[in-house]
């Protein structure tokens, strides 16, 4: 199961599997230091003892560990109330795998830990076991904007998680679900043996099972409505630089539960159903308060437009309403009302959301809450309806007639019209725009009728990019001095704003460029930097810098040799492993980025000879580059844009040919020799 809230713009860790949790590094080693070490003797249970003797295959120096067994029995009682039994247990491979001796359990009022244990078993010697009394309770680490929250973890250190030791755990749960359904996360980081699910409905209930990334297996059925489903010799799924979000790939099953006459409120078979839950979750939370009343007709008195009226609006709500998440109970899906998160001028997501709907509403405007996942992939057509799903975001119907070139974030629904998305938690994106992670994105469109999948726009290429333009010149010395104007749009432009706004010194401010002259030149020195726009959203973010670098140019005999591709790095080595490429490429989001340099050559010298022209053209991106002269000046221009922002598996060698085409044409050099 996910994480019990729409809130956050990363992914959180699942509340079932604790082997996912992700803590920072000081936590982790408090729970070393704070969780008492058990003493041999306790005698792990017959079931962990049937696997000593379970034969291993022999796995690569990359693998920690193998899951040997995990076994989920799920038991749905009533529409509230639900009770879980879990046991897994691990062999030890190598050190790294140490940490599978750590447990967490997921818990909150409404999901109570009726008993954790865990065992050692170790390769010699006796025993360990620990118990409910050894275990510690935390709360999760949270990013910044998360202020309260009801989750917290039971966690329990297995002593000896050594290599060629099997640590296991089993515990239980009692639950008051939130909605009716359940996910059997049966694929993960480590390879796995063997695993087991088992649900027992009531009498009169039925379910439904749908099988995410994995071909579907047929359950055995027993006695009591008991249905039985068992896997074998699962493999890992291992990172790879811009994979998809694990969810996107990893098999699982999602099962939902239906009491006689057909779905219960917090029930959904389809997306539609979902839709419907979450419909009822938004009623009542949209009604204008007075205060809200009069801010948007402050807001909007001087704005002649509509269109400058909502942009108004977003603008409040994405720059004034502070980010601070506080999830208890439902809380964790459901928003706060609008006028309280007026007055308390905080909110998570989908407070950010419910407020801006309820202040364009004011205008006569209709709009609909999304909820998405903030990673690409990991909601597809094929995705059955679940709670897989982290933020919130809004649709906004569009008046009649309403055009403007700035906004870009629209599609044509076919009974809703013309809709734009608009990601109010997002300060840094321009009203009309949607980030990178949201394009060619699936959400969840929620109307009073009920919901439906639909797939966000990919914005132009040209929405997202570094325009870069330079005049330099070279002397005889080699020494390379000159201006440098960029200009940022999109997340080109967000990305430097995000990590310069709090930025007061100037020399923080130009780091970033100092950062893009390292990675290019061995030796700079900035003599001048300004930062255009910073705080300016709606207009284009720029550096303009000015710089020398001694030695640029390398002598040769008589001969200087020069590289036109002065600064700025896009061909990239992630793809040269000797392992196959499992996975599809994610680009972050569509972008073209141009380079313009126009180095003077020294008086004395003639160009000899030039880097070939280049032109590299790929359905998912393109790069072209020449060099020309022009009298006494190298006119050195490139282009490299994104089209397609998923690249599957099959191209992942057309991929590695064309970031080699690239890093082949940015170390090119050219050649000047003196005039006779």
């Amino acid at each position: 199961m996910k994480n019990k809230s729409y809130c956050s713009q990363a992914p959180r860790p699942r509340a079932t599997n604790p082997r996912n949790l992700l803590l920072a590094g000081c936590m982790t080693a408090c729970i070393f230091a704070l969780v008492p070490r058990a003493a041999a003797g306790g005698d792990a249970p017959a079931w962990m003892h049937a696997l000593v003797n379970t034969p291993i295959p022999t796995y690569d120096e990359k693998t920690d560990a193998v899951l040997l067994y995990s076994e989920t029995n799920v038991t749905v009682i009533s529409t509230d109330k639900i009770r879980m039994q879990v046991r897994e247990a691990y062999k030890i491979l190598r050190p790294g795998g140490r940490e599978r001796g750590i447990v967490f359990v997921e818990f909150y009022p409404q999901r109570k830990v009726k008993s954790l244990h865990g065992w050692c078993i170790p390769a010699q010697g006796k025993d360990f076991e620990v118990k409910d009394k050894d275990a510690i309770e935390v709360a999760p680490n949270v990013d910044g904007g998360e202020l309260m929250s009801d989750v917290k973890y039971k966690v329990l250190h297995i002593p000896a998680p050594d290599p060629g030791n099997i640590v296991g755990y089993e515990y239980e749960l009692e639950e008051q679900p939130f909605f009716l359904q359940d996910t059997w996360h049966f694929q993960e980081a480590d390879p796995v043996r063997e695993s087991h699910y088992s649900l027992q409905v009531p009498p009169g209930w039925e379910y439904k099972a749908s099988w995410l990334n994995h071909a579907e297996v047929k359950p055995t059925h027993g006695g009591s409505n008991q249905s039985q489903w068992a896997l074998n010799e699962l493999k890992g799924i291992r990172r790879e630089p811009e994979m998809p979000p694990r969810d996107g790939v990893a098999g699982a099953m999602i099962v939902s539960f239906f009491p006689p006459g057909g779905p219960a409120l917090n029930g959904f078979a389809n997306w539609d159903g979902m839709g419907k839950w979450y419909a009822n979750l938004v009623s009542g939370r949209m009604d204008a308060s007075a205060p809200i009343k009069q801010e948007v007709a402050t807001l909007t008195a001087a704005k002649t437009t509509q269109l400058q009226k909502m942009q108004a609006l977003a603008a409040f709500v994405q720059r004034d309403i502070r980010y601070v998440a506080i999830e208890l109970g439902i809380g964790g899906w459901q928003p706060h009302s609008a006028p309280d998160v007026f007055s308390h001028r905080y909110g998570d997501c989908k407070d950010k959301a419910t407020l801006l709907r309820t202040m364009l509403a004011e205008l006569g405007i209709d709009t609909y809450h999304v909820v998405i996942y903030t990673e690409r992939g990991a909601i597809t057509p094929l995705t059955p309806a679940h709670h897989g799903f982290n933020h919130a975001i809004i649709a906004i119907k569009l008046p009649e007639g309403m055009a403007d070139p700035a906004l870009i974030a629209t599609i044509q629904h076919p009974k809703l019209g013309k809709i734009l998305f608009f990601d109010p938690t997002n300060e840094l994106i321009p009203f009309g725009q949607i980030p990178g992670y949201l394009q060619a994105n699936y959400g969840l469109l929620v109307t009073q009728n009920g919901g439906e999948l639909v797939e966000l726009p990919q914005q132009p290429s040209s929405m997202n990019s570094i325009q870069r333009t330079a005049k330099l010149t070279l002397d005889t010395n080699g020494m390379l001095k000159g201006d440098v104007k960029e200009t940022r749009l999109g997340a080109r432009a967000s990305f430097e704003r995000r990590r310069l706004r709090t930025t007061t010194q100037d020399v923080d401010r130009i780091k970033p460029i100092e950062e893009l002259l390292a990675n290019s030149l061995s030796s700079f020195r900035i003599t001048h930097a300004t930062v255009i726009n910073l705080q300016q959203t709606d207009l284009p973010f720029g550096f303009n810098y000015s710089f020398e670098s001694q030695n640029y140019a390398k002598s040769a005999g008589n001969l200087l040799l020069v590289r036109p591709r002065v600064i700025g790095n896009k061909g990239f080595s992630f793809l040269e492993t000797k392992e196959p490429r499992n996975f599809p490429i994610e680009f972050e989001e569509p972008a073209r980025d141009s380079d313009t340099f126009e180095i003077t050559i020294p008086a004395g010298y003639t160009v000899d000879d030039l880097p070939p022209p280049v032109d590299a053209d790929y359905s998912f991106a393109s790069y072209h580059a020449k060099t020309v002269v022009k009298g006494n000046v190298v006119d050195y221009t490139r282009t490299f844009e994104v089209k397609e922002l998923s690249v599957p598996v099959d191209k992942a060698e057309d991929l590695k040919k064309f970031y080699r085409i690239i890093a082949g044409d940015e170390r090119n050099t050219m050649v000047l020799k003196p005039i006779p």
